[in-house]
């Protein structure tokens, strides 16, 4: 399939990344780690060991690098899709979340992590 008939069909445009990140089911007290691979304003696909099914609503921080520190920003998501696949005889997940709750603060720094990995 054609990757630009692809890009066409979503709202934002989706950045590679690898970044850490650590999430929460709703109404759960535990935390989960996972890692971002792509990310754009309006949802993530992250890498997880813990499956979930979809329609699962998780709060999600991302850490990323701002300088020399780490910053984070934190969202309300649902998962929308999910890929399974075996990696050394352990089932792995890939899941697509999209955002459904970010406060304006937390947006403002979403857009400016995407902007940097779009100039890199």
């Amino acid at each position: 399939m054609d990757s630009n008939h692809v890009n066409e069909r979503r709202k934002h445009p989706r950045f590679n990344m690898d970044l850490p990140l650590e999430y929460r089911v709703l109404d759960a007290s535990k935390s989960h780690g996972g890692l971002v691979i792509n990310a754009s304003e309006s949802g993530l696909l992250v890498h997880s060991i813990k499956d979930m099914p979809v329609g699962t609503k998780l709060n999600i921080a991302v850490l990323f690098p701002k300088g020399f520190e780490l910053a984070n920003f934190e969202v309300l998501a649902e998962v929308v899709r999910k890929d399974t696949s075996w990696q050394e005889n352990r089932q792995e997940y890939e899941f697509g979340l999209k955002f459904i709750h970010i406060l304006e603060e937390e947006h403002q720094k979403l857009k400016r992590l995407l902007e940097e990995e779009s100039e890199t």
